[in-house]
């Protein structure tokens, strides 16, 4: 399994430009991607500019799946005015199937 850490800083004035995207990929990963184990975007309780992404991935092949799909590079193109910065992007792979 591979897990996936996104951090987003968005401009202040765009909370809900940005989370109308959100909720849109979030729905097309749930309905289309099944190597997709989790996909959750939260929004920082101290920094509401502040989005983060966790995602978990069945396998590196899942996780290029969705980075290449159509929708990840509409949901790209259209945070492209919304986003302050470059996001933040951590990797992390599983040392087992379970928490034990």
């Amino acid at each position: 399994m591979l897990t996936v850490i996104a951090k987003i800083k968005i401009k202040p004035d765009q909370a809900s430009a940005f989370e109308a995207e959100a909720r849109k990929m979030t729905a097309h990963v749930r309905a289309n991607e099944p190597g997709t184990l989790t996909y959750v975007c939260h929004r920082g309780a101290a920094d509401p500019t502040v989005y983060l992404f966790y995602e978990v991935y069945r396998d590196q092949a899942a996780f290029a799946a969705h980075g290449g799909s159509p929708a990840m590079q509409s949901f790209f193109g259209a945070i492209r005015g919304i986003v302050d910065g470059r996001p933040e992007i951590d990797m992390y792979e599983a040392l087992s199937d379970t928490a034990g």
